[in-house]
């Protein structure tokens, strides 16, 4: 059981580390397509984007990507950032807060959801195959097809329910 576990484990990172690397790839392709340079700052954003699955601001991916290269400039990565939406492999979210949010799984998962903590910002995203048959039944009862599909939930954290504060508040 639990060597069957580890196979599964194994071959789930194998797969998401192909896909990063397919992804990667085609976001090249996509530059070249609109014969933009990829320069070392351009390059260390991307591998930077495609290096991770959590949900990041530019700030945070300026942070990440000079650690990579600490030449990378904040025009380089908002200059990057709307190119990775329209090549539709980054999809930019906006959560009413002063700044967006960027998810770099949007292209293998397009339909998913995401439950936001108020308190923190933590985002989780999930995946609910009752929300996909909802979703169909209600789509095809109203006569549409779903195309993509987002679910947004705010939330409070159960430590600040359970505590009166989240440990997680400011960082």
């Amino acid at each position: 059981m639990a060597l069957t576990w580890l196979i599964g484990f194994l071959y789930s990172k194998l797969m998401a580390e192909t896909d990063r690397i397919a992804a990667k790839r085609k976001f090249i392709g996509f530059l070249e397509e609109k014969n933009l340079r990829i320069t070392a700052q351009r390059r260390a954003i991307v591998d930077t984007v495609f290096g991770t699955d959590q949900h990041f601001t530019a700030e945070q991916l300026l942070e990440w990507a000079r650690e990579k290269d600490s030449s990378v400039s904040r025009a380089t990565v908002y200059r990057t950032l709307p190119l990775l939406t329209e090549s539709g492999l980054v999809h930019e979210m906006d959560f009413g807060k002063d700044y967006k949010i960027y998810d770099p799984n949007y292209a293998d998962h397009p339909n998913h959801n995401h439950i936001i903590c108020d308190d923190c910002d933590k985002i989780v995203e999930f995946e609910s195959d009752r929300l996909d048959q909802l979703e169909n039944e209600i789509s095809t009862g109203l006569g549409f097809k779903v195309k993509t599909q987002q679910l947004r939930i705010n939330a409070s954290c159960e430590e600040m329910k359970r505590l009166g504060e989240c440990k997680n508040k400011g960082n």
